[in-house]
């Protein structure tokens, strides 16, 4: 659906849940879910089944479904710690990707530190080890090709578990939301921006639609990468990188290239009023249920019951 289509009411709630799960902190002394009382119940919400597996599924690797409808099988982990990445809220267990991807995160990562002078960067969530829905956060993020990447530079330093949990990512949008703050976006964000969208492998880049107005405004020579980058809700804090479906992967089913030149000539709407101050609904909107395994490829339901795959150090 364009996002020209979507209620002013739908606009408001996905604009302050967005919002909020940029920042939401994690747990220092996470807590082991307990057991489902009817995990066999079809209306069990895939959501509860996918967050309790830890462990990636014994099976090779396949990509099965849609960006926010999916699951994926032998995905790998990104490792906590590198020369030029470290990862952030360990205690969600969603450094899991696909091998490409994280083969992506680790050049991008060198390539922060080599092109826009960052130490590094800080990786936020890329998906659970099964993939599927979380219990909070995204809608996407199902299948293993989706990152977040903090728009913070990596600090010179090896943060600690307390740091990983409860740091907060700087805004990067003036509090009028029509521009970014430009005491904290600097030339290097669109550097390691740039060289995200330059992969080859990466369809799309999310960001707010501010931080696409600055990269318009300040891309110089080729400016063939900026098609790449698309506004969305919510990404304030951190951009998005989303993978297409890798060549081999038949049961993904991913989306069409973007069309329209640079994206930079369309992007009044995003500072309209009925955006950035949308009216309440004159009624809240109703709860969407959540999704259970009846609405997910049939082929997840395998991955969700198969075996854990060996542990995996997620060491350097």
């Amino acid at each position: 659906m364009h996002v020209r289509l979507m209620t002013t009411a739908l606009l408001a709630l996905i604009l302050a849940a967005s919002t909020a799960l940029a920042q939401d902190k994690g747990s220092l002394t996470p807590e082991r879910l307990p057991p489902l009382a009817h995990p066999d119940d079809p209306a069990t919400p895939a959501r509860e089944l996918f967050a309790r597996k830890l462990l990636p599924a014994a099976l090779p690797l396949e990509v099965i479904g849609t960006y926010n409808k999916g699951c994926i099988a032998g995905a790998a982990p990104m490792p906590i710690n590198g020369d030029t990445w470290q990862v952030m809220r360990l205690s969600r267990n969603r450094n899991w990707g696909h091998p490409a991807l994280i083969a992506l995160l680790k050049r991008l990562a060198a390539k922060a530190h080599k092109d826009a002078g960052w130490p590094g960067i800080l990786v936020g969530d890329i998906g659970q080890p099964r993939g599927g829905p979380a219990l909070s956060g995204h809608a996407s993020h199902q299948i293993g090709l989706d990152a977040d990447i903090w728009l913070t530079p990596m600090p010179a330093r090896r943060l600690s578990r307390e740091d990983r949990e409860e740091m907060s990512a700087v805004m990067m949008v003036r509090p009028d939301r029509l521009d970014v703050d430009p005491r904290v976006f600097t030339p290097s964000h669109l550097a390691v921006i740039r060289d995200a969208a330059k992969e080859p492998s990466v369809q799309r880049i999310f960001v707010n639609a501010a931080i696409k107005k600055a990269l318009c405004r300040q891309a110089k020579g080729d400016r063939s990468w900026l098609s790449k980058v698309r506004p969305w809700w919510g990404h304030d804090y951190h951009f998005h990188i989303r993978m297409r479906c890798p060549a081999d992967a038949s049961e993904c089913h991913g989306q069409k290239d973007q069309e329209g030149g640079d994206g930079c000539g369309d992007l009044g709407y995003w500072f309209s009023d009925a955006v950035l101050h949308p009216k309440p609904p004159p009624e809240p909107p109703k709860p969407v249920p959540p999704m259970t395994m009846a609405q997910l490829p049939a082929a997840c339901r395998a991955v969700l019951h198969a075996p854990d795959a060996k542990a995996v150090s997620t060491a350097p």
